[in-house]
């Protein structure tokens, strides 16, 4: 079958494979992504066994790696980027063995599907490490000793208002509404208050 053995087909399979394969590095252990990367290897390996395979191509494919890895961590991302997808662009069109110069694989689909997919991979893997180098938004525990408004009455339960944001509260005294309060405890996203006068001297 002509399938089995297009060099459009094998390159589209190809760039599945990798995609699966960080996917299945971002989110692991879904079972579903890991098999399908799998298979997906698999039938790569068998395109670059029947269609035979340029090693200088696949050498500068691997190198394509270093501009992307610095596209990822520098502030000025587009040349990397830029001469990452060149690289890609240039190693998967002559990946696969043909007669002299001439690329196996249609070039406009090379350019196309290794700029979108280089562009996705880049911005996912951006937004991963921004949300991993972010600050959390909320520290809970350095909401304890602050002082806010108690918006109901608070005894068992009630609600406080602490840096404008709203959370549920208990007092071991009653405490009426408007008055100010003390944050001495917290527990999951109840907030343990009394009195902002007690124990002032």
């Amino acid at each position: 079958m002509d399938i089995l053995v297009n060099p459009n087909v094998a390159y589209l399979v190809s760039v599945l494979a990798l995609l699966a394969i960080l996917a299945a590095i971002v989110a692991p252990g879904t079972g579903l992504i890991e098999i399908a990367a799998l298979l997906l290897i698999g039938a790569s390996a068998y395109f670059v066994y029947n269609l035979g395979m340029n090693l200088w191509a696949l050498i500068i494919l691997l190198l394509s790696v270093v501009p992307f890895v610095l596209a990822i961590r520098s502030k000025n991302s587009l040349p990397y980027l830029i001469t990452s997808i060149i690289m890609i662009i240039g190693g998967s069109l002559f990946l696969f063995t043909g007669t002299g110069l001439k690329p196996l694989v249609d070039p406009l689909l090379v350019i196309g599907v290794s700029a979108l997919a280089s562009t996705f991979v880049w911005f996912a893997a951006k937004k991963s490490i921004q949300a991993q180098n972010a600050k959390k938004f909320h520290n809970l525990d350095e909401l304890v000793g602050k002082i806010g408004e108690a918006r109901t009455a608070i005894h068992q339960e009630g609600s406080v208002l602490i840096d404008s944001e709203l959370w549920s509260a208990r007092s071991q005294e009653s405490i009426p509404a408007g008055e100010h309060v003390r944050v001495v405890k917290r527990d999951g996203f109840t907030l343990e208050v009394e009195p902002e006068s007690t124990n002032k001297s």
